[in-house]
């Protein structure tokens, strides 16, 4: 099998997308008292879903070696805002979609709509460069 050596840009974008399509496994609503849950491929969660695979297809294409291009980086800015789009839509129109008054204290926010929202931001701020990793090289002893 051939090795793919990704550019850390790419790779850590791709673990930020792996973690968002994850968090759309997990519950995205609870319901209090009964036991039952929802994920997120439901309504807006769908739109998180697109931006998951928007990410992961402009990661796998051109040279994997090398970071973004102007282009592709557009790309992958627009496919993490879509995550967290999708994510806070879920959860600013969580009552009116499923129930409002009486009903809107029984579905409370689950642990998927939350980690969706902090993996779409977290992806905007490492492909924009706002957060940045120190990198483990250690230099070389003469």
């Amino acid at each position: 099998m051939e090795q793919m050596n990704f550019h850390k840009q790419k790779l850590y974008a791709l673990i930020v997308a792996a973690a968002a399509f994850i968090s759309l496994l997990l519950p995205w609503l609870t319901a209090k008292g009964f036991g039952g849950s929802l994920n997120g491929f439901r309504g807006w969660g769908i739109l998180t879903l697109v931006g998951v695979i928007a990410v992961g297809v402009i990661s796998f294409m051109g040279d994997k070696t090398k970071e973004y291009d102007e282009n592709s980086k557009k790309i992958a800015i627009g496919g993490f805002g879509v995550i967290a789009l999708g994510a806070l839509i879920f959860l600013l129109t969580k009552n009116s979609t499923y129930g409002g008054g009486v009903f809107g204290s029984i579905f409370k926010p689950g642990l998927g709509l939350w980690l969706s929202i902090i993996a779409g931001l977290a992806g905007l701020g490492w492909v924009m460069g706002l957060i940045k990793l120190p990198d483990n090289k250690k230099p070389p002893v003469t």
